[in-house]
């Protein structure tokens, strides 16, 4: 009988602090969103938008919570400075239809790239996102410029350099 006490007295004894291992869920009041700058001159267009979407959705927060939008906002610049692999450039097509009987349209990535290269890096981007609400809520917070210019100068965009995550 006394070596059953002993042993209950150790099992108190090494009990953990279960208060202390709690699981934090984040919500939208306790999420901290901030804006970064991501540079696309001379990146690669699946590489850039992997780690764009990656950081739009919030996996590289420690608070990540998959049911909500904890995420950064993220501008691209420069994206008609993109670049393809291989022969994507003529190969790569982009579908789309217009509702109506027989309304299939395509276009190849130049094409669609010679209208608007900011459409492309978003097309792409937008692939990589859940295609739920919530998805379609967190590609809200992207931004993308064909150019160095854009308009969130006063949100003070932290700049994030892709080439240095490797």
């Amino acid at each position: 009988m006394g070596e059953n006490n002993e042993l209950l007295t150790i099992y108190t004894k090494n009990e953990m602090d279960t208060l202390s291992y709690k699981t934090v869920s984040a919500n939208k009041a306790t999420v901290t969103k901030e804006w970064l700058l991501v540079d696309a001159d001379g990146q690669t267009l699946g590489r850039l938008a992997s780690e764009v979407a990656k950081l739009l959705r919030g996996k590289h927060k420690p608070s990540f919570t998959p049911h909500v939008d904890c995420g950064d906002n993220v501008i691209i610049t420069n994206a008609a400075k993109i670049q393809l692999s291989g022969n994507k450039w003529e190969s790569k097509e982009y579908i789309r239809h217009t509702g109506y009987p027989g309304g299939q349209r395509s276009l190849t990535a130049r094409e669609l790239f010679g209208k608007s290269p900011s459409r492309l890096v978003e097309k792409s981007v937008k692939g990589m996102l859940p295609k739920n609400k919530l998805g379609a809520a967190i590609f809200r917070n992207l931004k993308v410029y064909d150019d160095a210019n854009h308009g969130q100068d006063a949100q003070k965009p932290r700049v994030i350099n892709l080439n240095d995550n490797k």
